[in-house]
């Protein structure tokens, strides 16, 4: 009897899927967290738009993925940083499904140098992509939502946005000062986002991964005296996975986080209780 129960429990699990009918974009979606995303948001029943910026092979890899969950995807390319792309990208989601859903604002690079050596374009590449891109992509998605209102039969919002932050919108991070002051902006971001996008029903919210397993940070995981070094940042004793970021977005863009709005969730095993003080300091 309890074999049948668990079975039960774990066949129930797999029909659950909190975003049926709903389309989603995520931008930078080919690979890391955008791809952990795209995964998730298709096993939980969204139609999922997978934006890349270059590698397409990659891209439509992820969009097999996602299709062999059952749900719809397609691959638009669209450089996030430039305002004409992003709006042929939206008019492209719209032809193909009407409408928008869920927003995953999630496209982020690093342009690492000390400040002394930094030049204005290692400055300015990351600005405009891990902001001004937010900020490009979260304006069309909100004209959209704001158009098409709430679809009761759908959704509780009129339409869902997750930036994907960082935990260096908390803590400072030297040598990467274009990095740390792009995630900052995010965080400010969206919450004066989610302060004047809320009487249109439509919910802002952030997630700010630690650190997780991706082809971005790869040097600070990839041998076993950096994993080492990488660990004693994190209490909980393990790197993180993008699918560890797919299922909380899962839950933050579903009608399970409904009173959720302007609020980051931090999803870092525990890097920001900064682990040095632990003994003490």
């Amino acid at each position: 009897m309890q074999h049948d129960n668990t079975r039960k429990s774990r066949e129930a699990s797999m029909d659950y899927q909190p975003l049926r009918g709903q389309r989603a974009l995520v931008t930078g979606a080919s690979s890391g967290i955008g791809e952990g995303i795209a995964r998730a948001f298709g096993a939980a029943g969204a139609a999922v738009v997978v934006n890349y910026g270059g590698n397409a092979d990659a891209a439509y890899r992820v969009v097999d993925e996602v299709k062999a969950t059952g749900s719809e995807a397609l691959a638009i390319r669209a450089d996030v940083s430039k305002e004409a792309d992003v709006e042929a990208m939206f008019a492209e989601v719209q032809r193909a499904w009407a409408g928008i859903d869920i927003l995953v604002s999630n496209a982020g690079l690093q342009r690492d140098a000390a400040v002394t050596e930094m030049t204005l374009e290692q400055w300015n590449t990351v600005i405009g992509v891990n902001l001004t891109g937010a900020f490009l992509c979260c304006r069309a998605a909100a004209r959209a939502m704001i158009a098409q209102g709430v679809r009761a039969q759908i959704s509780r919002a009129a339409g869902k946005i997750v930036c994907i932050s960082s935990v260096h919108e908390i803590i400072p991070w030297a040598g990467h000062v274009n990095y740390a002051a792009s995630k900052g902006g995010v965080k400010l971001f969206m919450q004066s986002l989610a302060q004047e996008l809320a009487p249109h029903r439509i919910r802002v919210n952030s997630i700010a991964p630690g650190a997780i397993m991706t082809p971005i940070n790869r040097p600070a995981w990839e041998t076993p005296d950096a994993l080492a070094s990488l660990l004693k940042l994190i209490p909980y004793g393990r790197i993180g996975t993008p699918d560890d970021i797919g299922r909380a977005a899962v839950w933050l863009a579903s009608d399970d986080a409904d009173y959720v709005h302007g609020q980051t969730i931090v999803v870092d095993g525990g890097m920001t209780l900064y682990p040095e003080f632990a003994q003490g300091g």
